[in-house]
This record gives C-alpha cells, structure tokens and sequence, in this order.
C-alpha cells in the first residue's frame, strides 16, 4: 500500500465539467450539482484500503450535508484491466447515498489533477474550489479514528459563506490512482 498525496489543486478553479457513466444508469455530467449550496466531487475506487477504511464515515458524512443541500459524485477512474474489482459492476455493488461514476478514460481524474484515492475536491455554490484536501488524519493501520472532521469543517464553511484558510488544508494521502499505460499525466510520478 503505496502514499500518495494529493496535488492540492490551486483554490478558485472552476470544477471543470464532464459527463460520466453512472454505476446506476445512464450518465451524469456537473448539472447535477446546479442546485446544491456546495459539493464535493471525490475520487474513490473499490479496493484501495484508504477508501475502505474511511467508507462507513464517509457515508455519515454525505448522509449528513445531503440533508443540507450539499451534492456528493464520488468518481473512480482506476484501470479496470489491472483492477477488474473497479469495473462498473463490482462498483454498482456500493450502496451509497451518492451517484458512484466510472471515468474510463481518465479524463476527468486529470482535469482535476486527482492524484491519489480518496482526493477530495469541494466547491461553493459558483462552483469554484474552496478545499481540497484530506477526509481526516486517521490512516488505516492507525489508532487515529475515523471521523470526517477536516471535509466536514469545509462543509460547514461553505454552509456558513466563510473561506476555509489553505493553512487548514491538507492533502489526502491514499493509494494512487492506477493508470492505463502510457495514461499517466504529467504531475503523476
């Protein structure tokens, strides 16, 4: 289980748009978001056990700030030929509270310069980035416990209309993301 952290994309970037498979049907582009007060587009696969360690958290969390009128997309865009437990249907088998999306190219994984799983964009109402960074500072094999506590504080901030200091910020660390062959972009590596 390799560390890799976050890119820590630059604040104020728009989320650049994309329209992706949906493990559940049809597809979802970021119009979804539209009516959100703010939301937050992560990177997640199956199998990496940075995700799985957090999984049951992160559903508290969206469960909670969904009740608020904040939009969850969680996004894989690992290789499926060498990691065939992400494929769309091992992905349809998650129940979560949010739609799960398959980026086969990998294109959109590199528009938001996703580095690593789970990387954690979120953006206010104009859909400009305000945090990215990590879920909290448990790590599997830790006695940290899992508690959501620094993506829930981004989220009260852009409930409240206050800015989140990049002091605050920092970045999530987890498995990379597994490019395709001769996929990997510039930043990774």
């Amino acid at each position: 289980m390799s560390a890799t952290p976050s890119t820590m994309l630059e604040l104020g970037t728009k989320a650049p748009d994309f329209s992706l498979e949906s493990v559940n049907g049809g597809n979802l582009s970021l119009n979804y978001t539209d009516q959100s007060k703010g939301f937050v587009v992560m990177f997640i696969c199956n199998h990496c056990p940075y995700v799985l360690h957090i999984e049951d958290e992160l559903i508290n969390v969206a469960n909670e700030y969904i009740s608020k009128g904040i939009g969850f997309i969680a996004i894989s865009s690992n290789d499926i030929e060498k990691y065939p437990q992400d494929s769309p249907e091992k992905m349809a088998e998650k129940e979560y509270p949010f739609p799960y999306l398959f980026d086969e190219t990998q294109e959109v994984a590199k528009s938001y310069k996703a580095a690593c799983t789970p990387d954690f964009f979120v953006f206010d109402e104009n859909k400009e980035l305000v945090y990215r960074g990590q879920f909290d500072d448990s790590r599997p094999n830790t006695d940290k416990p899992v508690t959501g506590n620094d993506l829930r504080n981004a989220l009260d901030a852009v409930l409240e209309g206050k800015t989140i200091s990049e002091k605050d910020q920092i970045p999530s660390i987890g498995c990379n993301i597994k490019w395709k062959p001769g996929n990997e972009p510039e930043y990774f590596g």
